[in-house]
């Protein structure tokens, strides 16, 4: 029975993650498309606008002036191309966007009737731009570069490191209300969870900055959670918008 609960959880956490373009704020494109090297017909442009007009930033790679707060993380933007799908009749291309880990969060595929090349790959972009939503950033990426800044300084790599994610691959941790059963899914992820409860009471996931965790909260609330002396610290949402320091203590 304990197995099949465990299975049971770790299917949920891969639910849980399946992170969406909207998520991000940033997204990054290329200067030229591998697809399109030779001749971009304006490809670049056009979608650099539109997702601008869907609220979204775009930073160009290869340039130097991005925001700061993606060169502290990594994993702050998704990437953006667009690959050739052309048949011999019809110009065809398909619009994708990736994470840090190389994951697809958005595939969507356009065509035209249109013969030009230009004015029919133009085409094929606007249909495959229908279906993309607009920016509506998870609030654990702001949240991730505050606490990325505040939890001190980094460790000299010849500094022996202090509570790695696969120690405590398990274990019980209680903050006087809950009493909750960590349960290691990997080495990049573990959940929190109520033995009374279907759902994970919190899924953590590996971030960029070593014991700092993005949490997804049973009721889909992204936030940030850490190690803090061998208890596990999450930073409570507040109907105020701040956040509280809630203890689990380990048992």
């Amino acid at each position: 029975m304990k197995k099949i609960s465990v299975l049971t959880f770790m299917l949920a956490v891969t639910a849980v993650f399946g992170q969406k373009v909207s998520d991000y704020k940033y997204i990054s494109i290329p200067q030229n498309f591998k697809d399109f090297e030779k001749e971009s017909y304006g490809l670049d442009d056009s979608l650099a606008k539109a997702l601008k007009s869907k609220g979204y930033v775009v930073v160009r790679e290869g340039k130097d002036q991005w925001p700061s707060g993606i060169e502290k993380n990594s994993c702050s933007f998704a990437v953006g191309n667009v690959l050739n799908k052309s048949s011999f009749l019809r110009n065809k291309l398909e619009l994708e966007f990736k994470d840090c880990n190389g994951n697809v969060v958005f595939s969507s595929k356009g065509s035209s009737n249109i013969k030009e090349y230009k004015e029919g790959y133009q085409d094929a972009l606007k249909q495959s731009l229908v279906s993309l939503p607009a920016s509506n950033p998870v609030a654990n990426l702001q949240a991730m570069k505050t606490e990325s800044s505040n939890t001190g300084p980094v460790k000299n790599n010849d500094e022996p490191s202090s509570a790695p994610v696969t120690e405590n691959t398990s274990g019980k941790y209680t903050n006087g209300r809950l009493n909750l059963q960590k349960i290691q899914v990997d080495t990049n992820q573990f959940i929190l969870t109520d033995n009374g409860s279907s759902v994970p009471f919190a899924v953590f996931k590996t971030s960029s900055k070593k014991d700092v965790f993005r949490v997804k909260l049973s009721d889909g609330t992204y936030t940030i959670g850490y190690y803090e002396n061998g208890n596990i610290v999450i930073d409570m949402p507040q109907s105020n918008g701040e956040y509280s320091k809630e203890i689990f203590l380990q048992k």
